[in-house]
């Protein structure tokens, strides 16, 4: 376990190239299990829920090249078993998505209780309903177990919840299913349409993605391809707070300027100048200004990965600002810590915690509970005055790469501590 000790009150300014989306390559690794032939992936994020997704297909019988890099080249002309590491699987919550590949080649899967943030919190109701409609049927197991000895079929599908992975798990079964599918309420976010391009790359027909309703056809088999991952916008806009709350600018490519609008909208209401354009995210420090209200959506809302950061930038900002995260309320209680470096918050209840500010903040000892907490108190701690420490550092360092070394090559004076 490792640590990162944190000098605050440095002025962090630069430019930082972000890589893949995060949630967009454990989706695109799960569904190169579905095919025999050879998928390439590029611009991979080099981040530890990656390489723990990369070392399940591995476990699977897969042939995995590149781990490490921002280029993973996958082979799975056999899949061996049908029941995925249980330690790796209690490790990500991603490793949901290996359901419908699984049931698919093997004709059933066996999985334990996927790990990850707020394991305790998230069902995977909606995945198990989706199969279950294209024919797979529930077994008694440990976990989650299913089995489907005559295939999957096509299906018209109406999901409970608008679930990005749900949606997911929804398009790597029907296109390994017998006939069209169709699913509805599905989740539109970038990802699930980046899955979606990719899985056209294999044979696939699709139409609708990045709306409510997906149709999907499959082929009878579906091919290698080779995909471009699109920018992370949450990372992207994780640099942009970190640059802003330390009175600093910074220019941020790799991500679509498209996708970053949605970043952009509430930290323009905060006061702070932001262009999105082609590629490109630059953020220059102005004096912030609360604002009434920051609630997350459901996309093109705001994101719920980024509400952390938005949190506290918020005890910069001159006023009152309520911040509400209908979504997970245990990201909102990690930050309860903010309380103890002497900011000003309120938590109204497990969604909606009120700042007032601009607080100066003082440094402390942290805990990383989650991705983006973690990567919020990060930011809190190098605001502050004074040294700070938040460990487990690999906690955030699941979801940002080579965090360390760009935090110093913006000028952050941090040293990681590890044991």
């Amino acid at each position: 376990m490792s640590t990162l000790l944190i000098e605050g009150g440095q002025r962090l300014s630069g430019r930082i190239d972000v890589e893949g989306n995060k949630n967009s390559a454990l989706p695109l690794l799960a569904a190169c299990l579905i095919t025999g032939e050879r998928c390439v992936l590029k611009n991979v994020p080099r981040i530890g829920d990656v390489e723990v997704m990369a070392r399940l297909l591995l476990d699977l019988g897969a042939e995995v090249d590149g781990i490490g890099t921002n280029t993973l080249t996958v082979r799975a002309p056999d899949i061996v078993k049908d029941q995925p590491d249980p330690s790796l699987v209690g490790r990500l919550r991603g490793s949901v998505l290996l359901l419908g590949p699984l049931v698919a080649r093997r004709g059933r899967v066996h999985i334990a209780p996927p790990g990850g943030d707020f394991p305790a919190k998230r069902t995977i109701d909606t995945h198990l309903t989706a199969l279950k409609a294209m024919g797979a049927r529930e077994i008694e197991a440990h976990g989650h177990a299913l089995e489907a000895p005559d295939g999957l079929h096509g299906v018209s599908l109406y999901l409970d919840e608008a679930s990005v992975t749900g949606t997911e798990t929804a398009l790597l079964a029907a296109v390994a299913a017998r006939g069209p599918s169709e699913i509805r309420h599905a989740a539109t976010e970038p990802h699930v349409v980046e899955l979606c391009r990719f899985l056209r790359a294999m044979g696939a027909s699709i139409e609708g993605e990045g709306t409510s309703t997906i149709r999907i056809q499959g082929p009878e088999r579906l091919r290698g391809a080779e995909h471009w991952l699109d920018g992370d916008y949450v990372e992207a806009g994780s640099w942009g707070v970190v640059a802003a709350i330390t009175g600093g600018d910074i220019e941020i490519t790799g991500a679509r300027g498209t996708d970053m609008e949605v970043v952009a909208a509430p930290l323009r209401k905060m006061g702070l100048r932001c262009i999105t354009e082609d590629d490109r995210f630059v953020v220059e420090h102005t004096p912030l200004t609360a604002v009434r209200r920051i609630t997350t959506g459901l996309w093109p809302g705001f994101p719920s990965d980024m509400i952390s950061l938005v949190t506290v930038l918020a005890t910069q900002a001159d006023g009152r600002t309520l911040v509400h995260d209908w979504m997970y309320e245990l990201r909102l209680f990690a930050l309860e810590q903010l309380s103890s470096m002497k900011a000003d918050l309120f938590l109204c209840d497990p969604h909606r915690i009120i700042i007032s500010g601009p607080t100066p903040l003082r440094g402390r000892g942290l805990d990383s509970r989650d991705i983006r907490s973690g990567m919020a108190l990060i930011a809190a701690a190098l605001a502050a005055s004074g040294v700070s420490t938040i460990s487990p550092l690999e906690t955030v360092e699941r979801g940002y790469g080579a965090l360390v070394e760009r935090l110093q090559m913006l000028g952050a004076q941090v040293e990681k501590i590890d044991g």
